[in-house]
């Protein structure tokens, strides 16, 4: 199965195709995480005025 998965065209573009949602899932995550921590960091700021 392995071998089909890394010489075969579709076993190709599976494997392309999962590396990059899970990169694109890791990039949100960070993207999100630190909005969240910004906005968070303003609301405080806005309180203590």
């Amino acid at each position: 199965m392995l071998k089909d998965l890394f010489t075969t065209d579709v076993g190709l573009m599976t494997v392309i195709g999962l590396t990059f949602m899970l990169g694109m899932g890791a990039f949100f995550i960070r993207y999100f995480l630190k909005h969240m921590r910004e906005d968070g960091e303003a609301a405080a700021r806005q309180l203590k005025r």
